[in-house]
């Protein structure tokens, strides 16, 4: 025996299923209809539809030779010996309202070789002193769960839910989601699990990326949740108000993350912020151990009616146990115990056993209501009198009248509450006359109107209607309008249009006089929306905005993907682009010059982020030949060939060098570079400028490594200016060109050398163009003579290098005016003319 325990995304339920496929038969318990449906769907894929049984309240699946049963805990049919049996969310048994049935289930149900239970991880000591001899394995989250604060409805990120605790605090919650987000699914208890499933997949799919919902999200339904959102903190419990304890906020929150990717939770403004040990206790799974969990004899006593009331109340045989004293079923047997007819009839015990199994009859209203009592007690008197079954005209007259879809959400509500009970009741064969018949008349009344309340809730939250909306247009009356996290412009709930960033682009599909109204009513309330994006603009954060490769400026709407709102366009000199914002008719006057200069303000942060130490050099306190060389590498984009300036390094002065140096200049014997300029983002960045300054379409793809095949559409200025040096085929780095040189140099100094695999390892290129990379460094190539006498080899390896030798370079009769580039200080001054 077996105790799995720990936190949500643990992977407890795919081990116990995995276990119990292993053995030739097996049972697992879950707390959900909805789930015990879904792994059975699952195990049937695996294993095939006639090897595996669905049992629960309201449905059955049966196969002559099923192997594994999958069930609700209520549902287990414990009279069914298997080899292996699992009960999942163990902690349940601490529940008000079901705690009874998990505890019976851990202290009795037994699989014949292996017996697990799931759950979390604060019920092992109470597991351990109840069950002394039981293993107990621990599994940790597979991801992380981060708490995020506060945060307004606005401000919630996608595939997100919002969680309260009543179906009015969920509507109206969904209201709101829907006027500032264009719509979210809606998940609640009540919901039957049709309905339930249709809304999860309407999220799922991602026509909505958020959902309102009740805690009944808490329990095992798997979505791609990124953040839950607390909109209360406390629930009515069935008896009172109370707040939600430490482990049920973490196991409603523990929703978000799925396996290997993280989550984060938080809560609405009008919670607040959640006390600090608690969030410490969530983000760590740590809280205080389970003490007492809800236990009900299960030895009933059916001789007589007031001793099986007794036996329900018989005290708990361990500390760690509390009474249950106030289940539905029990509630109900107390309710059929006062009626005198009730009394009059049940005198044996067979009896006896018949009222306690009517008794457990659920009402899925959880109303407890005089009908539902009232209900019970014409089963029991039909089941009671002569031929012992439900009459078929009874039971038909009460399931037509449920058979109807129009109505609205509560009303369609309330039948299917009612259709699950008949379909409860339809899954005992001994009641009634035919009980097939019955089961697919019930599913059928159900699927149908779990269909129309999805229709319903999606038309209310998510749908639009228009034919509403024509006539609030018509009249005078105030307009919501909002724009979707898609960007879509919504006017009381239709859509007319998109707008991403300012630029408003009309829906095609509208046309005709609906249309012009669609788009005036969009267009009046767009205005304050464009002031209030400006504003947002205005008051970003650096982080909000991205440049994209072909030079577009992204803005990261709170409640959008990215929108572009400018380009960046030539400027007055290499490296300082200027701002084009795309052209809006919504952004004008002080909005557009607010955007306009954020973008700028921003433009500058970021090219300073990748390029400072360019701007750097331009700003540096240098002198004499330190300055105008700075001046050209600054110009150049931060690399220059060693021969272009060779003057001016020539002039340096010690003092020079190392003013020079300590601003990341390198001066290399074949380049001069600044090596803070050489990684890929820098690189990436300057190809996108060189592209804007010269009026080419970026992007203009950058060298993705250190080295690359020359493509002969590019320039060598093109090169050069990203850093890079051309040699022959080759195009490498700057940085490691010096190393190229440096070690062929060491070659060189002892006599004729061969092209060898270091120096094309060096180069990054093959051995065949080796010779090329060496001829564009200065060195030729001659055939070896012994080599070339014997006739064998390949021309590179048979060529010898030795260091060509170089013109030296004349001083030139006037102050280097063909150092400095034409646009320097230097060079305006040599164009002045002084006037006596």
């Amino acid at each position: 025996m077996v105790a799995v325990l720990g936190p949500t995304n643990t992977g407890k339920t795919h081990l116990a299923i995995d276990r119990m496929l292993g053995h030739a038969s097996g049972m697992i318990g879950f707390p959900l209809r909805l789930l015990a449906r879904e792994n059975y769907d699952r195990i049937c894929k695996l294993k095939g539809a006639g090897s595996v049984a669905l049992v629960t309240g309201e449905e059955r699946i049966m196969p002559p030779g099923a192997r594994w049963f999958v069930c609700t805990v209520e549902a287990m049919p414990l009279d069914r010996r298997v080899e292996f049996l699992a009960v999942d969310e163990i902690q349940l048994s601490t529940d008000w309202e079901r705690g009874h049935v998990f505890t019976d289930r851990l202290l009795n149900a037994r699989g014949l070789s292996e017996t697990m239970f799931l759950g979390a991880e604060t019920m092992k000591p109470l597991i351990q002193r109840l069950i002394p001899d039981i293993e107990i394995i621990t599994r940790p989250r597979f991801s992380s769960l981060t708490y995020t604060g506060p945060k307004k409805l606005s401000r919630l990120p996608r595939r997100s839910a919002i969680v309260a605790f009543s179906a009015t605090d969920v509507y109206a919650l969904a209201e709101q989601v829907r006027r500032t987000r264009g719509g979210c699914a809606v998940v609640l208890g009540a919901l039957s699990p049709r309905a339930r499933n249709a809304q999860v997949e309407l999220y799922q799919t991602g026509e909505v990326d958020y959902m309102v919902a009740t805690d009944a999200i808490g329990m095992g339904l798997n979505m791609d949740l990124d953040h839950v959102a607390f909109a209360r903190i406390s629930k009515f419990d069935g008896q009172s108000p109370r707040r939600l304890t430490a482990p049920e906020v973490a196991q409603i929150a523990g929703r978000a993350g799925r396996y290997m990717r993280d989550g984060s939770f938080g809560t609405l403004p009008d919670v607040g912020a959640l006390d600090q040990d608690l969030v410490e206790a969530i983000e760590t799974h740590r809280f205080d151990p389970i003490e007492t969990i809800q236990w009900r004899s299960a030895k009933l006593d059916f001789r007589t009616l007031d001793g099986l009331l007794r036996s329900l109340d018989a005290p708990p045989p361990h500390a760690a146990l509390k009474r249950k004293r106030d289940a539905e079923d029990h509630l109900t047997l107390q309710a059929m115990a006062k009626l005198p007819e009730v009394r009059q009839i049940t005198t044996t015990s067979p009896r006896l056993k018949l009222l306690w199994d009517v008794c457990q009859i659920p009402d899925f209203r959880k109303s407890m209501a005089e009908a539902h009592v009232r209900l019970l007690q014409q089963i029991y008197g039909h089941l009671t009198a002569r031929g012992s079954k439900l009459p078929d005209s009874w039971v038909k007259a009460q399931i037509v009248r449920l058979d109807r879809t129009d109505g609205e959400i509560d009303q369609l509500s309330t039948r299917i509450a009612y259709i699950r009970t008949w379909t409860f009741i339809s899954h005992r064969p001994e009641w009634l006359q035919s009980a097939a018949e019955w089961q697919e008349m019930t599913r059928g009344i159900e699927d149908r109107l779990s269909d129309a309340l999805h229709e319903k809730l999606t038309q209310r939250f998510v749908d639009r209607r228009g034919a509403f909306l024509i006539k609030r247009l018509d009249g005078n009356e105030t307009l919501l309008a909002g724009v979707t996290a898609e960007g879509g412009v919504v006017v009381e709930g239709h859509p007319v249009g998109r707008l991403d960033g300012f630029i408003f682009s009309p829906d095609e599909d509208a046309v005709g006089l609906e249309a012009k109204r669609l788009l005036t009513a969009a267009r009046r309330s767009l205005s304050l929306e464009i002031n209030r994006r400006a504003a947002l603009i205005a008051a970003a954060g650096d982080e909000d905005f991205t440049l994209t490769a072909d030079g577009a400026i992204l803005w990261h709407y709170p409640v959008a993907k990215p929108v572009p709102l400018a380009r960046l366009a030539p400027g007055p000199r290499w490296g300082q682009p200027a701002i084009d914002l795309l052209p809006s008719d919504l952004l004008d006057g002080e909005a557009r010059t607010r955007v306009s200069d954020r973008l700028t303000r921003w433009v500058r942060a970021h090219l300073a982020t990748s390029l400072g130490p360019i701007q750097a050099l331009r700003d540096a306190e240098l002198t004499g030949a330190a300055r105008g060389l700075a001046f050209e590498l600054a110009e150049a984009g931060g690399s220059l060939a060693r021969a272009a300036v060779t003057i001016a390094v020539e002039k340096l002065t010690k003092a020079d060098r190392s003013a020079l140096g300590k601003l990341g200049v390198r001066l290399g014997t074949e380049t001069i570079y600044l090596d803070a300029v050489l990684k890929p983002q820098a690189i990436t960045l300057k190809a996108l400028l060189h592209a804007i300054a010269h009026g080419q379409r970026p992007p203009l793809p950058a060298p993705a490594g250190p080295a690359v095949p020359r493509d002969p559409d590019r320039s060598n200025e093109w090169y050069e200016r990203l850093g890079f040096v051309v040699l022959g085929p080759r195009v490498v780095r700057a940085d490691l060109v010096e190393r190229l040189a440096q070690a062929v140099r060491e070659k060189a100094a002892h006599g004729p050398f061969a092209a060898d695999a270091n120096l094309a390892r060096l180069a990054y290129c093959k051995a065949d163009d080796v010779p090329a990379v060496l001829a564009a460094l200065g060195y030729r190539g001659r055939p070896d003579p012994a080599t070339a006498a014997e006739g064998a080899g390949d021309a590179a390896s048979d060529l010898r290098f030795t260091r060509r030798r170089r013109r030296p370079q004349r001083a030139p009769e006037r102050p280097t005016p063909g150092v400095f580039h034409p646009d320097s200080p230097f060079a305006k001054l040599r164009e002045m003319v002084l006037i006596p």
